[in-house]
C-alpha cells in the first residue's frame, strides 16, 4: 500500500511539473515568438522520415505587418467569436453536437454510396487550436483533450487576444512545409502578409480545414465558392 501511494504522488507531483513546465512556456510568449510548434516539428519529422526531404518555409512577422484582410477572414471561418469568448466557445461546441448527431442520423437512415462518412466538425475555438499545435501531440483521446483545454485557459490568462492571434497567423498550416501568413502569401500570390488583399486573405481562410488538399486544387469550384460566402461576411468580423 505504501509503495503505490508513493508511486501515485510521483505521478501527480510529475503532471504537475509538466503543468508548470507548459504555463511557464506560455508565460514567455508574452515576449518571446515561438520558434516553433509541436505540429510543426512532427510535419517535419514525417517528412524526414519519408525520405523527402524537409520543407518548411515560415517566416515571423509582427501583428501590425498582417494584413487586417486576412486577421478578419481567419477569424470569421475559424472562429467568428474570438474576442468575447474565454477560450471555448461554448455555443459552437453544442451547433457542432447538434450538427453531428444530424449527419449520424442520416447516414443510420441512409448510408452513403460511397461509404464514406462526412467529416464530423467540432467546435474548437483559434485559442484551443493553438493550444493543441503549440504544444501537443496529435493524439486524440480524454486525457489529450483535457490537457487541451487546461492550455487553452492559461493561453487566454496569460496572452492577450490580440497575441494570441499573432502567434496563431505566423505558425498555422497552409500547405505541406508552409507555415504561418507570410509563407503562405508569398506561396500562392507572391507578396508579403501585409498586401493580400480581401479576396486574396478569403481564399487562405477557406484552406485553413484541409490546407494539403486545397493546395493540390487551388483552383476548385468548391474554394472558389466558400471564397465568395466568407468574402460576404467577414468583413463583420471583430478584431482584438
Amino acid at each position: 500500500m505504501r509503495g503505490a501511494l508513493r508511486w501515485c504522488m510521483l505521478v501527480l507531483l510529475a503532471l504537475l511539473a509538466l503543468q508548470l513546465f507548459f504555463v511557464a512556456r506560455i508565460a514567455a510568449m508574452a515576449v518571446i515568438d515561438p520558434e516553433s510548434t509541436t505540429f510543426q516539428r512532427s510535419e517535419a519529422w514525417a517528412q524526414w522520415s519519408q525520405g523527402s526531404g524537409v520543407r518548411w518555409r515560415q517566416q515571423w512577422v509582427p501583428y501590425t505587418q498582417i494584413s487586417d484582410h486576412l486577421k478578419r477572414a481567419v477569424v470569421a471561418s475559424e472562429d467568428d467569436n474570438f474576442v468575447n469568448h474565454d477560450g471555448v466557445d461554448w455555443d459552437a461546441i453544442e451547433k457542432a453536437w447538434e450538427r453531428n448527431a444530424r449527419i449520424e442520423a442520416q447516414l443510420a437512415a441512409r448510408p452513403s454510396a460511397t461509404g464514406r462518412a462526412p467529416k464530423i466538425r467540432g467546435g474548437s475555438t483559434i485559442t484551443q487550436q493553438l493550444a493543441k499545435n503549440l504544444l501537443l501531440s496529435g493524439e486524440r483521446n480524454l486525457v489529450r483533450k483535457g490537457q487541451e483545454f487546461v492550455l487553452t485557459l492559461a493561453l487566454e490568462q496569460l496572452l492577450p487576444k490580440q497575441r494570441i492571434l499573432e502567434i496563431y497567423l505566423n505558425n498555422v498550416e497552409w500547405g505541406a512545409g508552409v507555415f504561418g501568413a507570410e509563407a503562405a502569401a508569398q506561396r500562392y500570390f507572391g507578396k508579403s502578409a501585409r498586401q493580400l488583399t480581401a479576396p486574396e486573405a478569403a481564399r487562405l481562410a477557406v484552406m485553413l480545414p484541409a490546407p494539403k488538399r486545397f493546395e493540390k486544387a487551388p483552383g476548385s469550384a468548391y474554394l472558389a465558392g466558400r471564397t465568395r460566402a466568407l468574402l460576404a461576411r467577414m468583413g463583420r468580423s471583430e478584431l482584438p
